[in-house]
């Protein structure tokens, strides 16, 4: 079958093309194709339909549609979830919705080295203003989530013991290295994670429907923090 993944969470997203077999977990990747500069909403569609036709499929062909749901740019986030709704309602196909978080723990899930280091670890993602998405995650027997949530670095490092801390940010990397706290450094994941994921989600029949669909925002947004009542 033909899966669609994308990630628009952040300034840079992409977009995979992936085909899978039913009863083997991994996913073979078709392409992927870069999404630059934060301007989504102009390219997404089209460089969607671009690439199916380059493999010399259409719309009609995909099978179901992973998404990155958050945490990551409010904006970005939006034009992603809004261009899968419509392509899945459209073509009454599954939909299944992946954590940044978890897409950060599963490579760690697949490093010897976090395995080594325990069967729990704290995917990070720099959320600024000094705050980090933090998501405490079991690796074995299988990837389970405890819990998502926004602290500060100081609260991060408080909740670290025993664990190791799994980010792909680089200065978040030596921040908590410098407190004496196991880190692994990872490439972004981006949407051939998603695409992989996305694939077990959906042979767990664990998707949802279009009006089901929602950001994993984590954190307020600006409009929302501003337009809350000081106390």
């Amino acid at each position: 079958m033909l899966l669609l993944a994308i990630d628009t969470s952040g300034k840079n997203g992409s977009i995979a093309l992936a085909r899978t077999t039913p009863g083997q977990s991994d996913v073979e990747i078709v392409e992927i194709l870069p999404l630059t500069g934060g301007a989504f909403s102009a390219q997404l569609v089209p460089q969607i339909a671009t690439l199916l036709g380059k493999h010399k499929y259409s719309k009609t062909d995909l099978e179901a549609f992973a998404v990155a749901n958050g945490p990551g740019s409010f904006t970005g986030l939006r034009v992603g979830l809004a261009a899968i709704k419509a392509l899945a309602e459209a073509l009454q196909k599954p939909i299944v919705a992946i954590s940044l978080l978890e897409a950060i723990a599963s490579v760690a899930w697949n490093s010897a080295e976090s395995r080594a280091a325990g069967s729990r670890v704290l995917a990070a993602m720099d959320a600024g203003r000094g705050d980090i998405y933090v998501g405490d995650y079991e690796l074995a027997p299988q990837l389970c989530m405890h819990s998502e949530r926004l602290l500060s670095r100081e609260e991060l490092v408080a909740v670290a013991n025993g664990k190791t801390i799994v980010t792909p940010d680089a200065g978040l990397a030596e921040t908590v290295r410098a407190a004496g706290i196991p880190v692994e450094r990872i490439e972004y994941p981006g949407s051939a994670v998603i695409a992989g994921l996305g694939w077990e989600h959906l042979q767990r029949g664990q998707t949802v429907r279009p009006e089901e669909l929602e950001a994993n925002y984590i954190r307020d947004s600006d409009a929302e923090i501003f337009s809350k009542p000081k106390a």
